[in-house]
């Protein structure tokens, strides 16, 4: 039988906490440069308002959905494979479309960052 020195392993975040503990006085956030903080906020700020499309776009179409089938009931009689087109629009539509709005929302939120 071996002898050999056992190592406990962990996450940095579990590292952090500990030394916070281990710590004396009261932990304290951060704070950021004048410059830098300006920065962050001017993001924050461009970052929200370039979200807001892409947000009124997902409610448009979940929203949207049940104002279609009250205005065209007759979409309950067409049959597509036997199933009703309604029901089709409501499984398969807004999965793809939620799924095309995220990756456009991403990569708008990239291009702001890098400029």
């Amino acid at each position: 039988m071996s002898r050999t020195k056992r190592v406990a392993v962990t996450s940095p975040q579990t590292r952090l906490a500990r030394s916070r503990r281990q710590a004396r006085g009261r932990w304290r956030m951060p704070r950021l440069a004048a410059s830098e903080a300006e920065r962050a906020a001017s993001l924050y700020r461009t970052q929200r308002r370039r979200g807001i499309p892409a947000l009124v776009a997902m409610f448009v179409l979940v929203l949207g959905l049940p104002v279609v089938f009250a205005v065209a009931p007759e979409l309950d009689s067409v049959r597509v494979w036997g199933i009703p087109l309604s029901w089709l629009m409501i499984a398969l539509l807004p999965y793809p479309v939620m799924a095309g709005l995220a990756w456009w929302q991403l990569r708008r939120a990239e291009k702001t960052e890098d400029d």
